[in-house]
């Protein structure tokens, strides 16, 4: 089963739906430093770098899913919400865009939890009037890495599934939780000396603040209001992509060897990405921008095998 992915980011989705059997044909991102992560990992042949606005649909492979990860920074409650009013938000009519040229059998995409509460529930209407003129059924779940990805990473999005054909949609559930078996020492080896770049040093002017709070090594800090706000979780707090720009948003932990930011490879983890996956050559708060936009894989590839057993069960039928 072919996919075609939009907003593609890093390719977390398009990794997810691979690891289910599918074969991505066709990606797109205008990001160049998250297209050179894509390329230096799915290599070359199906990335697209261009402003999805200015490509003509036609041209476009057939495909039988269309996956998009469509921008959240509208939605989202952490922002300022502007929804369809902003720029950004109104990328999701490209999406309508190519529903309209391609007609795919299904459609998959991922948003913030708050995309249902938006604008008291008229934004998620809107996703939803715009897609069902086209004969699409809709079912959406909103899924936490901890309960559906055995991630430990508290990390709510909302996955939306349509699909052309009801009986399929119908017959389609999204896939239970599932105990959290991962624990953040899994992940987070306190016994390795990173770079000095990711550990606070004494003149940095809360280094005082986080060594009287930061003392258990099992766990993971946020820092918040300059130091004056240190709190302590269990498992990894949302990983976001303002951790590109702010860098006390970082988690924080300890280490046999200081207190310590959390290393991009140790985010990529947390979203359940592959040891292999790397980044290129790029800037460090470009890889931490790239983590904080992506999805956890994990999930991602449950939801996949199971649109896949829907799929292959209607061939098995058909024949």
């Amino acid at each position: 089963m072919k996919v075609c992915s939009l907003f593609s980011g890093i390719g977390g989705i398009d990794l997810g739906f691979q690891q289910a059997g599918f074969d991505i044909v066709w990606a797109n991102e205008i990001d160049n430093y998250a297209v050179a992560t894509y390329r230096k990992n799915f290599g070359n042949d199906n990335m697209v770098e261009k402003d999805l606005r200015k490509i003509n649909v036609s041209q476009m492979p057939d495909f039988d899913v269309l996956a998009a990860g469509f921008p959240c920074q509208s939605f989202s409650s952490a922002g300022k919400q502007r929804g369809f009013n902003d720029e950004r938000g109104q990328l999701f009519f490209e999406i309508v865009r190519v529903v309209e040229e391609k007609h795919p059998e299904i459609i998959f995409l991922e948003n913030v939890a708050n995309l249902l509460e938006h604008d008291d529930g008229r934004t998620f209407l809107r996703v939803y009037n715009e897609l069902v003129p086209f004969g699409y059924s809709f079912k959406y779940c909103v899924m936490d890495a901890q309960d559906y990805g055995n991630i430990p990473q508290h990390r709510e999005r909302v996955f939306i599934v349509a699909f052309k054909n009801l009986e399929m949609c119908e017959k389609f559930k999204f896939p239970n939780k599932i105990k959290l078996e991962t624990n953040l020492n899994d992940i987070i080896d306190r016994t390795v000396k990173h770079s000095d770049c990711y550990y606070y040093k004494a003149s940095n002017p809360i280094y005082e603040k986080l060594k009287l709070h930061i003392q258990n090594q099992p766990v993971v800090y946020r820092i918040r209001n300059n130091g004056n706000d240190i709190r302590k979780y269990k498992i990894c707090p949302t990983l976001t992509a303002s951790m590109g720009v702010f860098q006390h948003q970082i988690p924080v932990i300890k280490d046999d060897f200081g207190i310590r930011k959390l290393t991009p490879y140790e985010c990529l983890a947390l979203l359940g990405f592959p040891k292999n996956f790397r980044f290129p050559n790029i800037p460090l708060e470009k890889a931490y921008k790239q983590c904080g936009n992506s999805v956890v894989v994990p999930v991602v590839k449950r939801i996949a095998k199971e649109i896949m057993r829907v799929l292959n069960k209607e061939t098995n039928n058909a024949k």
